[in-house]
């Protein structure tokens, strides 16, 4: 048995809606609160991307899985004042970070969990493979990496000022100022504090 088809229009709401829409006419958008609007969003955009070009936001919990550090959860503290002792988040300086990367020590855009061991008015000293601060010997530093290539050699001594500040870890592996040296104390992205360790 065969059945009627009943016309598309009938069985289908969108088409009864657009049929009765189509007599109406549409409210055309003002310019000028076109151009308004548009700018505005315009502004906000722009000002967002600049932002986060200029001024990169500290992450707020980050997971170290480094062996230099404890491992585990930091908590990082973006404006907590820094005292000689405190462990930091940093974006090493861009020479260091693509030695690393090259290297496969750690990618490029991964931050790095140290301590803080020396700061304005402290001095640094490498003497071969030693390292002091204020005279005392605190570390001791590899001529190479575990696959025998050259690591980062500096000598002498300096007297830290200018917001220039030594991070060092215990671990005598650690790819930190022993290898690098002291660094600009704007690169620090913020003071750790551990919330979970392994």
């Amino acid at each position: 048995m065969m059945r009627k088809s009943r016309p598309l229009s009938a069985s289908l709401p969108l088409f009864d809606w657009h049929a009765s829409s189509a007599g109406r006419a549409r409210p055309r958008p003002r310019p000028r609160r076109v151009l308004i609007t548009g700018g505005i969003g315009l502004m906000l955009v722009g000002a967002a991307a600049i932002s986060d070009f200029i001024v990169r936001p500290a992450p707020r919990i980050v997971w170290n899985a480094s062996a230099s550090a404890p491992i585990g959860l930091w908590r990082i503290h973006a404006l907590a004042p820094l005292r000689t002792g405190d462990m930091v988040l940093i974006r090493t300086p861009i020479s260091v970070r693509k030695l690393a990367a090259q290297r496969h020590y750690l990618p490029a855009n991964i931050p790095l969990l140290k301590r803080v061991v020396a700061r304005d008015g402290d001095e640094v000293c490498a003497l071969a493979n030693q390292i002091f601060v204020n005279g005392r010997l605190v570390a001791q530093r590899y001529a190479a990496d575990r696959q025998g290539r050259p690591l980062p050699h500096w000598q002498g001594c300096e007297q830290l000022r200018g917001g220039r500040v030594f991070l060092l870890m215990d671990v005598p592996d650690s790819f930190d100022g022993r290898y690098f040296g002291a660094v600009d104390e704007r690169l620090i992205l913020g003071k750790a504090t551990p919330l979970w360790l392994r």
